[in-house]
C-alpha cells in the first residue's frame, strides 16, 4: 500500500457512496481504495470530480466531503481523518 500523506491518519471510515448525503464524520483528508476503479467525489469547493483508473490498495490524498454514488465504480473505499 502506498500513502502521500505528509501526516498520520488517525481514524478511518467505511465510504457508503451517495449522490446526496455528505460524510457524517466531516470532510476527509483522504480515500483508501480498496477495489480499484473511477470516484467521483464531492471536493471542498463542492465540485464533483471525478477520478479514473484508481488502483487498488492505494491511498489518494483527496479532501472531500462525499463521494458520489454515481460514477463510482471503485469499492471498499474507506475515508480517512486525523485529529
Amino acid at each position: 500500500m502506498s500513502s502521500n500523506l505528509d501526516f498520520p491518519v488517525t481514524t478511518s471510515v467505511t465510504v457508503t457512496p451517495s449522490d446526496t448525503v455528505n460524510f457524517t464524520t466531516g470532510r476527509a483528508i483522504g480515500l483508501y481504495i480498496g477495489g480499484a476503479g473511477n470516484v467521483s467525489l464531492v471536493d471542498d469547493s463542492g465540485n464533483t470530480v471525478i477520478f479514473v483508473g484508481l488502483l487498488v490498495g492505494t491511498i489518494y490524498p483527496f479532501a472531500c466531503t462525499r463521494v458520489n454514488s454515481t460514477s463510482t465504480t471503485a469499492t471498499n473505499i474507506r475515508a480517512l481523518y486525523r485529529a
